[in-house]
């Protein structure tokens, strides 16, 4: 007997592994952004302990990794959303742009800044609007009508501005709250993020959002105004790149007609997707955008710091992309065979 009882025990042991590991599987099966925090948490670790772990671990690098990642993680609420409904907004980036000159338009109009402010979140959800309508009353696919959208937008904010920088108008408090304190952005993104998680996890209009780009017929046919959320959906991806366009530009100190753009759009997009948000709609998590836009921006500077070539960032997105896309896809598949 007093033989067998090592045995014993080794037996335990390796069920309460085997179990542990069962656990954690059926974790990173049921909540999709487990796994990209696993990967920021890894990608953070690995510069911190390397040679630059001490230029890496600084309260003003931090501050820099800040300024990469909330503009991607707000703009990525809005189109993990999106992208759930099984849309896309290509005109985000742009709208980030154009915002800010709209606020200085009504301003030089005579308009006192919090009104000219409010004025320009209006047109920026407008935008939004915009795109939905026409892609839920025309049946124009939002590829299409949010490409046209950008072209647009980037011509208007040109003309606007002649195509020249200009200083912000807000002072004081007003600047603070939008992007002067220092961590005003990452506030911004924790909010948003944390609300719109919320939204999709609790609320009728989440529940709504997945039917609708999970099988738009049926959703319908249930009830479902498909066509409200979608253009709901649009309004806020819009509101959303046109606050922070604000918020990030007070920030900096100027409004550039050359900032946002595709790079902004594509980066927001890619966060979304590699935080766990499938193209082809009917699941996402916009918790895991947020991982998707900080481990990007790790990314980005980790490899500043470390004197790797700027152009491989970009490899590093476009393998990080089609890899998140595969892996949805199994773990679509996985979730459907064991979690039934």
């Amino acid at each position: 007997m007093a033989q067998e009882t090592p045995q014993l025990v080794r037996d335990e042991q390796r069920g309460s592994r085997t179990s542990a590991t069962r656990r954690l599987g059926s974790a990173l099966l049921r909540r999709r952004e487990l796994s990209i925090i696993l990967v920021t948490i890894a990608a953070a670790v690995y510069f911190s302990a390397g040679s630059y772990g001490s230029d890496f671990n600084t309260t003003s690098n931090y501050h820099i990794i800040m300024q990469y990642f909330a503009p991607w993680a707000i703009i990525a609420a809005g189109e993990s959303m999106l992208l759930i409904c099984g849309e896309i907004d290509l005109s985000a980036g742009f709208t980030y742009t154009f915002v800010p000159f709209v606020l200085m338009s009504f301003y030089n109009e005579g308009l006192d800044v919090p009104l000219s402010l409010v004025l320009a979140l209006l047109v920026a959800i407008g935008i939004g609007v915009v795109n939905g309508l026409i892609r839920t009353v025309f049946n124009l696919s939002s590829f299409i009508t949010t490409l046209g959208m950008g072209f647009f937008l980037e011509g208007m904010t040109y003309i606007q501005s002649n195509a020249e920088p200009v200083n912000p108008p807000l002072t004081g408090g007003l600047a603070d709250f939008f992007g002067g304190w220092r961590w005003s952005e990452l506030v911004w993104a924790v909010v948003i993020v944390v609300i719109m998680q919320v939204a999709l996890s609790y609320t009728k209009y989440g529940v709504y959002a997945q039917a609708a780009g999970g099988n738009p017929l049926s959703a319908a046919e249930s009830g479902i105004k498909v066509n409200v959320v979608k253009v709901s959906s649009f309004a806020l991806t819009s509101l959303f790149a046109g606050l922070i366009g604000i918020v990030d530009q007070v920030r900096v100190g100027s409004f550039d007609p050359t900032s946002g753009g595709s790079e902004t759009m594509f980066l927001a997009v890619a966060s979304a997707v590699i935080g766990g948000t499938a193209l082809l709609g009917g699941s996402g998590t916009v918790i895991g955008a947020l991982f998707g836009a900080l481990l990007l921006a790790i990314i980005q500077n980790g490899f500043t710091l470390t004197g790797v070539n700027a152009y491989a960032f970009d490899v590093v997105i476009g393998v990080a992309v089609v890899a998140a896309m595969l892996l949805n896809v199994f773990i679509s598949t996985l979730r459907r065979k064991y979690l039934r």
